[in-house]
């Protein structure tokens, strides 16, 4: 009775009893708290991780003198060794129900722990293996913290969420080679200066997930909707519309096969299937980094400012293209990225060396990572189920992550026995003929919008 009362003395409300639209455009267009705390977790992981990452190349092949093969591995378990544990990942946070938080916090703990191992590790083999255990870590967190940014946002607003985290998680990149740069400057054993500090800050992000991040994995997906719905009555995107009784569907259960069987899902297959593809073409960008300096002949004490560049075109155009992509179209903008990319190599096999072409690749770079990192897993969130959400973006991430992986061992190995500019012409060739075979796999739901 109060109920019907208050909606009739309210003349904005409809006769349908539907929330005001100024309310409900409010809530769209806020961004989520949670949304937030993953943020200033991962802008202070960031700081740690890209400390360390900024000086491993140099560090590498300059101080320790690895061959650009033996780089080249270590850069691959770097990047892609997170693939094996994702699944795992996801899987242990959908089938705990609440677990999101505390199994991201596990994997945020491991990779701060590996931190002050690397100042007794000098060898391949113990660096090999405290870098894969960093990247468990890294595994274990991703698909877990994508579910909570996924499950705190409206579809409509899931693109912009996922710029916003990725700009501050992009902040922490910008300011972990600066902190780096800044400890190579001023104190004797620049190195190991650079692992304890870093350890000390990556303490720090652990401690603000657990007293900041709410637990739980469910939030704008079910909000005051029926199980399917989705905004305006219509059914949600990822859903069974025969009761749950396919994969991944309400009251489906959440064993690793039905994790698996959501690549039954044709859209979200396709999207899998382009996230490998053009993975395998996508060069670490520890290799670009490289690739600059032997161009510039920039010194070994710039060089940890280099990935400078690549953050901060990625901070200032996470949110606009992720806006963009809620707009325009997120598979548009993601392959738009890709060709970003492929103008930034492109640059890098011509003959020109002015002073802009640092800016210019570097920029490129980041406008690559600002379209395709939290938009991929935006277009992806679009075709799973709430219940399955982590464990269907670790199978995208896994995908991408592994042929990352096998990236940076074939472009090592060919840097080794051809040249790096031979290594980097190949690669073009492969990413620009994925890309133009992903323009025919787009996800079927935006293709039908």
């Amino acid at each position: 009775m109060y109920v019907a009362d208050s909606r009739a003395s309210d003349p904005t409300a409809s006769v349908e009893g539907t929330a005001r639209p100024s309310t409900a455009g409010r809530y769209r267009s806020t961004i989520a708290p949670t949304v937030l705390a993953l943020g200033t977790v991962s802008l202070i992981t960031d700081v740690s991780s890209e400390m360390v990452t900024a000086v491993l190349p140099l560090y590498l092949v300059t101080g320790l003198g690895l061959s650009p093969l033996g780089f080249g591995l270590l850069d691959g378990v770097y990047n892609g060794f997170s693939a094996v544990v994702r699944l795992v990942g996801g899987h242990l946070a959908d089938r705990g129900g609440g677990r999101h938080k505390w199994v991201a916090g596990a994997g945020y703990a491991l990779s701060a722990l590996c931190k002050p191992l690397l100042l007794i590790a000098h060898t391949l083999t113990p660096i090999g293996l405290v870098l894969a255990a960093d990247r468990t870590g890294k595994g274990l967190r991703t698909a877990p913290r994508d579910a909570l940014i996924s499950l705190s946002s409206t579809p409509e607003t899931r693109g912009r969420a996922f710029g916003v985290h990725r700009a501050m998680d992009t902040a922490g990149a910008l300011l972990g080679p600066l902190a780096a740069f800044l400890i190579l400057r001023t104190t004797e054993d620049g190195y190991d200066a650079v692992f304890t500090v870093s350890f000390c800050v990556a303490v720090a992000g652990v401690l603000v997930l657990a007293l900041f991040v709410p637990n739980g994995g469910r939030g704008a997906d079910t909000a005051g909707a029926e199980p399917g719905a989705g905004p305006r009555g219509t059914r949600a995107a990822g859903t069974v519309p025969d009761g749950g009784r396919g994969v991944g569907g309400a009251g489906a259960r959440i064993t690793l096969r039905a994790a698996v069987g959501l690549l039954g899902r044709r859209d979200l297959r396709r999207i899998a299937v382009c996230a490998l593809l053009l993975g395998l073409a996508t060069v670490s960008d520890s290799f670009v980094y490289l690739l600059l300096q032997r161009r510039l002949g920039v010194p070994d004490r710039w060089f940890a400012l280099l990935p400078l560049g690549t953050a901060a075109a990625f901070l200032l155009l996470a949110v606009p293209l992720g806006r963009l992509a809620d707009r325009w179209g997120r598979w548009r903008v993601f392959l738009a990225g890709h060709a970003a990319l492929l103008l930034a190599y492109t640059l890098l096999l011509t003959s020109w060396h002015g002073s802009a072409l640092p800016y210019a690749v570097l920029a490129l770079h980041g406008t690559f990572y600002a379209a395709t990192d939290g938009v991929l897993m935006a277009v992806a969130s679009d075709s799973v189920p709430p219940e399955l959400r982590s464990s269907g973006l670790a199978l995208v991430q896994t995908g991408q992550a592994g042929a990352r992986f096998a990236c940076s061992l074939a472009f090592g190995a060919a840097w080794t026995l051809w040249g790096d500019r031979t290594a980097l012409l190949l690669s073009t060739a492969a990413l620009a003929v994925c890309a133009g075979y992903a323009l025919t796999l787009r996800p079927f739901r935006e293709a039908a919008a």
